[in-house]
């Protein structure tokens, strides 16, 4: 009779049991709620939750589950689990003989068989459970997956994908859900709640953590008398933990723009990896180095940086640190794609444009000094971060010692708008043209991307050749490079760049600029203090670094050099603790000269020159020398003088000076004084100031501007009467 009924329920339930599918198709059409970002080595950098329906990890192997955990599922769902053949008729029995004198049993539904209901739609518990029909199909299916599966198979593929509590399945997500570990990481009592949790998912903490006492103690008879108060404890705390953030991992802004860019970011069903170029062992270092560094700079208003590495032959990101993490109250802001202030970050730029015109050398004379120059707004006068000014320098130590004063004297020269353009074709996106700028371009003006610049600096790192640069390379395929900045002029600014002599004047010979192995590196701190860069090259890798507020606070007495270097110099000396860093070879078209300077303003040296603009000696040529043309040397052309009327007039005199011998000056047309210098009581209005020579000849002329009214009214009688007087000379 039993072989004619089991006879009888094969052959009605047989063919929902044939359709059972393999262990491979399983495996195969599993889905994970997330989408796993790799480095290019395959390690995941990132897990991104795609998929808000349901929290489900990766597919975990057997032997990557915890023994403890395996062990305490085995004793709280199916002891007889390697013995039985799908279904444990001993616990059948013994659950039958419970039902009928109303005891409460274990349970006879195995671990295949639970399985079998999670792969067959048909045999899911309702919210009722299962009916008698399901469970005898249930106990059918069970015997067949027993058959074509290996028991490790089916305890593998159990483990993944039965349903832990609320919306989350599976052990990967139950194990970091609850726990903050991988699974193979669980213990004994981590394991015990995992088992209590799937015999109840909906449970009160309270009963989860009573019965994961009781899986302990039917583990080891080691723990029969165990004190539940503690496991209780433990279950209570884990339980409270609902869910994972959504987003965890190493490089969480790499991670939504290699999202954006596959076109998933919106998908739920947008599961699986994206492999990225980034290196995990050199983002790991950068994130951790960020976060050192500021917790340093604690007290000083600093919480927010970013780091980006770039390959110089390949392009490929090498490591992203959008944010300082947990530092930062803005941490969703991507530092490498912000746009801050360049400061003078810009100059390296500036003087290639200039040395490839021709316009100047790297020994060529700069004077560092006070300067007022006219613009469309009004007067502009640079100054210097120190406040301070060193004479006349080179070229060389100008932009080494980055003086501001001299880079705005190469500007004028070369334009702001040309030099806009040549930014741009170095791969820095501006939002304005040049002339919304103006002179002030040369300072760092502009609000540009730390990964523009980053790439900027690569591109002197290649000669001047110009390439994208991107995290996500679908394939391997050949840089499309262009020519961006003259080869000549990229290799001598390296070469600046590199001497920590140069740039002795302004940061020392001892500074973190200064490294074991060839660098080439450039600090900047736009105004305010509001930003910190150090941006640099190696000849493998370039390295670009930001220091500074989210929020566009300003820092309190932090440089490029104590704020944005100190990171920039621990990358850099990580990326090359086993591999070498050597100068780049001169390209044939540059020459090398020996020069020496007049009134000995720098020590003479060897310098490298672009082929017809050497020469041996660089000096000043005398201000009287002659055939030098006299000129006004202040004040400036344009120049706005504003009077206050708390001051009295004849404190306010406005000093005139200027170059050459036997010289009238003119103020709107009227002379006012002859000789190299003139003490003017200036009156509100616009006035035209010509320098004559004896016969008249006009020799250079300047426009400047008098604010304030009612100043004559307060002149005193003696100082009318002075005035008269230097209108009837006039």
């Amino acid at each position: 009779m039993k072989r004619l009924v089991a006879g009888l329920v094969l052959a009605s339930l047989g063919g929902a049991a044939l359709a059972l599918p393999a262990y491979e198709e399983v495996k195969a059409g599993y889905t994970s709620s997330d989408t796993l970002v790799l480095d290019r080595n395959g390690e995941v950098l990132q897990r991104v939750r795609t998929d808000a329906t349901i929290r489900r990890g990766q597919w975990v192997a057997l032997a990557d589950i915890s023994p403890a955990l395996r062990r305490a599922m085995l004793a709280s769902e199916d002891r007889n689990f390697y013995e039985h053949s799908g279904v444990d008729w001993s616990a059948v029995s013994s659950a039958a003989w419970g039902n009928l004198w109303h005891q409460r049993t274990r349970g006879a539904s195995t671990i295949t068989m639970q399985l079998a209901g999670l792969l067959d739609d048909d045999l899911k518990a309702g919210a009722a459970g299962r009916n008698p029909a399901q469970k005898l199909g249930q106990a059918v299916a069970a015997r067949v997956l027993d058959r074509r599966w290996r028991k490790d198979q089916i305890l593998e593929a159990y483990l993944n994908l039965v349903s832990f509590r609320g919306e989350v399945a599976g052990i990967d997500a139950m194990s970091r859900t609850l726990f903050g570990k991988a699974p193979h990481g669980l213990d004994a009592r981590e394991g015990a709640i995992a088992a209590a949790l799937v015999r109840a998912p909906n449970a009160k903490p309270q009963a989860v953590g009573q019965r994961a006492c009781g899986v302990l103690r039917a583990m080891d008879a080691a723990n029969a008398k165990l004190d539940c108060e503690p496991i209780v404890a433990m279950t209570m705390a884990a339980l409270q933990r609902r869910a994972t953030d959504a987003d965890e991992g190493i490089a969480p802004h790499v991670a939504r723009r290699a999202l954006a860019q596959r076109g998933d970011a919106k998908a739920p069903a947008a599961t699986g990896s994206i492999r990225t170029t980034l290196r995990a062992d050199v983002q790991r270092f950068a994130v951790q180095s960020l976060q050192r560094h500021l917790r340093e700079l604690h007290g000083r208003n600093v919480e927010d940086g970013a780091v980006v590495v770039l390959d110089n032959a390949t392009g490929d990101v090498l490591a992203w640190v959008g944010s300082s993490g947990e530092l930062s109250d803005a941490a969703q802001v991507d530092g490498v794609l912000a746009r801050r202030q360049a400061g003078s970050t810009l100059k390296p730029f500036l003087y290639a444009q200039a040395l490839a015109e021709r316009r100047l050398t790297a020994a060529s004379l700069l004077e560092d000094s006070p300067a007022h120059l006219a613009t469309a707004s009004g007067l502009y006068v640079p100054q210097n971060y120190d406040r301070q000014f060193k004479g006349w320098v080179s070229m060389r130590t100008a932009l080494a010692a980055s003086l501001n004063v001299p880079a705005v004297r190469t500007v004028v020269q070369v334009s702001p708008e040309p030099f806009a353009r040549t930014l741009r074709a170095a791969g820095v996106s501006l939002k304005e043209d040049g002339g919304y700028y103006g002179y002030s371009i040369a300072l760092g003006s502009p609000e540009v991307t730390l990964l523009d610049m980053a790439n900027a600096y690569r591109t002197l790192a290649n000669g001047g050749a110009y390439s994208s640069v991107s995290p996500i390379r679908a394939a391997p395929n050949k840089l499309s490079r262009t020519r961006a900045i003259d080869e000549r002029a990229a290799f001598i600014i390296g070469d600046i760049l590199s001497d920590p002599n140069a740039r002795a004047r302004t940061f020392g010979t001892d500074s973190l600029l200064a490294t074991r192995f060839w660098t080439a590196v450039k600090t900047g701190t736009s105004k305010d203090m509001r930003d910190n860069w150090a941006l640099g090259w190696s000849q493998r890798y370039t390295v670009g670094v930001w220091v500074g507020n989210a929020s566009g606070a300003a820092m309190h007495d932090v440089s490029g050099t104590t704020g944005a270097a100190p990171v920039w110099a621990a990358v850099m000396g990580y990326l090359h603790t086993r591999e070498n860093s050597r100068a780049p070879k001169p390209p044939a078209c540059v020459v090398r000269a020996h020069v020496r300077f007049g009134e000995r303003l720098e020590a003479e040296r060897d310098e490298w020159f672009l082929p017809g603009t050497e020469q041996a000696v660089f000096a000043l040529a005398p201000a009287n020398a002659p055939g030098a043309a006299p000129r006004i040397t202040a004040p400036a052309d344009g120049a706005i003088i504003a009077l206050d009327p708390d001051i009295p007039p004849l404190r306010q005199r406005l000093q005139f000076t200027a170059t050459g011998e036997r010289l009238r000056w003119l103020i709107d047309g009227k002379e006012a004084a002859r000789g190299g210098s003139l003490q003017w009581l200036p009156w509100p209005g616009r006035h035209h100031v010509q320098l004559a020579n004896e016969q008249g000849a006009v020799l250079d002329d300047i426009r400047i501007e008098v604010r304030g009214a009612g100043v004559l009214n307060k002149i005193p009688a003696a100082g009318k009467k002075l005035q008269s007087r230097e209108r009837r000379a006039s």
